[in-house]
């Protein structure tokens, strides 16, 4: 599996592709930021945004996009511009039919460091020892980005036995009810039969 990381921001958005799959060794293909300058306007900053994030797919094809899920925080400032970019990833990689899923902060560090409440620097430490790297990715985003990647490829096999669990429990349900209403159903037409022999 190959999956793209987004760790969103409006100066710096991380991105990373790591390949592999849960079990065995995974292997880097390419790291870095997509920048934006923190004077220019909003609207080009996105688009500065969509348009790096469209190289990255364009350069790597991913089978799969990881973006951070963005949480609230008490600067609100920070949480939109967040936002905003997580979205910009999101559509880049829906317009092409590539899959997203989102992980919150302390889920990528509890996959990566076995803590959710690890701090950056140990994130970086464990990004570099899992990948077989000489050094810490630079800046923080960039390793934030090949987490969430990291943490997306561990987890995917127990999400997806998940998701198929609920998927065989909501056709379960379903089907339960159809029967229910295909006895409901007989149980009127015989009382309408009966009523009509009388």
């Amino acid at each position: 599996m190959r999956v793209l990381g987004v760790d969103p921001g409006l100066t710096r958005c991380g991105v990373g592709v790591v390949e592999g799959v849960a079990g065995r060794p995974l292997t880097m293909l390419g790291v870095g930021v997509v920048r934006t300058p923190a004077d220019a306007d909003i609207g080009m900053r996105l688009v500065g945004i969509e348009q790096g994030i469209e190289e990255w797919i364009d350069r790597f094809s991913p089978e799969l996009v990881a973006v951070e899920r963005v949480f609230s925080q008490h600067n609100v400032r920070t949480v939109m511009g967040t936002a905003q970019a997580s979205a910009v990833a999101m559509l880049c990689a829906s317009r092409r039919g590539i899959p997203v899923a989102l992980h919150t902060p302390s889920e990528v560090k509890a996959a990566v460091t076995g803590s959710g409440r690890a701090d950056k620097a140990q994130v970086g430490t464990m990004v570099t020892r899992l990948l077989r790297l000489s050094e810490p990715p630079k800046p923080a985003d960039a390793a934030d980005a090949l987490a969430l990647a990291i943490c997306h490829i561990w987890r995917a096999p127990a999400q997806n036995r998940l998701q198929q669990a609920v998927a065989a429990q909501n056709r379960l349900q379903q089907a339960v009810a159809a029967q229910n209403r295909l006895q409901e159903a007989a149980a009127r037409h015989a009382s309408a039969v009966k009523g009509r022999t009388r």
